[in-house]
């Protein structure tokens, strides 16, 4: 008999099976590496756990949109989710700092600043708001994508409309860069591209490969702008309802996950690259120095409205990677 502790957990306790099955769901298809990679930990934690702890898997929005899911699991309806920054922004301030444009080096100081105390402690900061953060997955960097027009420069962004998402921070980088930012569901940008209702759009490679936008764009400029990355998070009030051991077989099933993601991203960044290249879009490498001062604007107004956190991204500028994380990025940089 399985007795209902909260909605997003239930235990069983018959005499053949003294297991916890956590409820999951988020809104990613299953070939997304993000997926895969929670997947893993979905195996993972029973293994670990001897089939003790088990978590319900319910993918592509089977129980609701990313945002519905993160009400959910904020009351206990649902146990964990997977929610882009973007979006978890909107509920947690100093999840934004993630958001500002050029912020992060490179993908060496991104990940040292996810595994420095700064990166941790953002991480947390859902608590309060019924949200224990348990990992990041990588969500890559954003660049532009164009049509006809290749973005070489600022100047080359003026006037263009360029689809972003619905961030007033996305919102505000492409007005300080001279673009005209045009909010739009994803669903609907190829479309979009094709017909010349915007001239680009922005997002990571795997994304520009799969949504298969580069049969439309001709032109792909790496000026990384922005790294927001996906956390998964679980109710607090289901963490708290798990025994030490409980957590420690989750914790230790999350790390495994966080670190086979980074493989398949990366696996998943190489593909892409690969075939848009062979599709015949032109790959532009441009100097980022006249785009981050072209944004420092963007830092004047988040300095000014938050002041708190801005003392938090001044720390975030300070910090250096160690040598293997920069081995590790020039490593991906070259593919």
């Amino acid at each position: 008999m399985a007795l209902l502790l909260f909605w997003g957990c239930s235990r069983s306790d018959t005499a053949t099976d003294r297991s916890k099955t956590l409820i999951m769901a988020h809104a990613m298809h299953l070939e997304h590496p993000v997926s895969k990679a929670m997947a893993y930990m979905d195996e993972r934690v029973e293994e670990i756990s001897d089939g003790r702890l088990k978590i319900e898997m319910y993918p592509n929005q089977q129980l609701g949109s990313e945002r519905e899911l993160l009400e959910l699991v904020q009351i206990g309806t649902v146990g964990m989710t997977k929610i882009s920054g973007a979006a978890l922004g909107k509920i947690v301030p100093a999840v934004t700092i993630f958001s500002l444009p050029y912020l992060f080096r490179n993908e060496a100081h991104l990940k040292a600043v996810q595994n420095a105390p700064i990166g941790q402690e953002i991480l947390q900061r859902g608590a309060e708001y019924g949200l224990k953060g348990l990992t990041y997955y990588d969500a890559g960097f954003r660049s532009f994508y164009t049509v006809e027009k290749p973005v070489r420069e600022p100047a080359d962004l003026n006037g263009m409309k360029i689809r972003v998402q619905e961030s007033q921070m996305a919102i505000q980088t492409m007005q300080a860069l001279g673009a005209s930012p045009t909010p739009l569901a994803y669903g609907e940008l190829y479309t979009a591209l094709q017909s010349g209702v915007v001239d680009g759009a922005e997002n990571n490679p795997p994304s520009f490969h799969t949504a298969r936008h580069y049969e439309v764009c001709n032109y792909y400029s790496l000026d990384q702008h922005t790294s927001v990355p996906d956390f998964l998070v679980i109710s607090t009030n289901v963490w708290i309802d798990l025994t030490d051991q409980e957590k420690k077989w989750l914790s230790q099933a999350v790390e495994e996950s966080a670190a086979r993601q980074e493989v398949l991203w990366d696996e998943a960044v190489e593909e892409a690259m690969n075939i848009v290249t062979e599709a015949g879009v032109e790959i532009i490498r441009p100097d980022k120095g006249p785009f981050q001062e072209a944004v420092q604007p963007v830092y004047d107004r988040y300095a000014q409205q938050n002041p708190e956190l801005y003392k938090m991204v001044e720390q975030i500028r300070e910090i250096q990677p160690d040598s293997q994380q920069v081995q590790s990025a020039n490593t991906q940089e070259t593919k």
